[in-house]
């Protein structure tokens, strides 16, 4: 009976020591597949945001040359205001193409965080540029101008839009960053650093 206890404790060890590594992988591929995730749904939105550009882009090109005044105004605003979306969309897209899925935990949170925050901060700016085309609108009927009244028409589109596109977004990364907690339940900081853990 007293040599079987020693056995015990050493075959817990050497046992031990083979789950922490298979443990820890399956961690890894866990943060991985998470921020593959995240990736993918930036690039989805990017799709989104350059197919609205493409759309305003030709249907207000074409239409600027049919129509004048305010109507002509709204369709040039419409145009323009999309050529800067489009390079937008293509640079977020090329930076969601290059970008390697990591299975490092803390800069997986940081960019979850980022990502969030940007999100929240372009709904608040979404909301000053309707702001900006409520103003526009004002200024163009008191100075009897319809093309600047088509533009306030066009840049309010266009923010609540990006309100819309922005806030949806936060609430799909949101979501997503929900499943964060639950890999850190493995995560554990010791005197050699932070590692994971088994819990039976």
């Amino acid at each position: 009976m007293k040599n079987i206890f020693p056995k015990l404790l050493l075959s817990i060890f050497l046992i031990s020591i083979y789950i922490k590594p298979a443990q820890a992988q399956s961690h890894e591929g866990l943060l991985q597949d998470f921020n593959s995730t995240r990736i993918q749904y930036n690039k989805q939105g990017m799709v989104i945001l350059g197919s609205w550009a493409v759309g305003n882009i030709i249907w207000g090109g074409v239409m600027a040359g049919r129509t004048t005044g305010e109507l002509q105004g709204f369709h040039q605003m419409n145009a323009y205001w999309n050529g800067v979306n489009l390079l937008i969309a293509g640079l977020g897209y090329y930076s969601a193409m290059k970008e390697v899925p990591n299975d490092d935990f803390w800069e997986t949170l940081q960019r979850q965080q980022s990502i969030e925050k940007i999100l929240l901060v372009n709904a608040g700016l979404d909301v000053a540029y309707m702001a900006g085309g409520l103003y526009m609108i004002e200024r163009g009927r008191r100075t009897d101008n319809p093309r600047i009244s088509g533009f306030g028409q066009s840049v309010i589109l266009q923010g609540a839009f990006l309100m819309s596109f922005d806030i949806i977004k936060y609430m799909i990364h949101n979501s997503h960053g929900k499943k964060l907690p639950i890999l850190l339940e493995g995560l554990s900081a010791g005197p050699g650093g932070i590692g994971f853990r088994m819990v039976f």
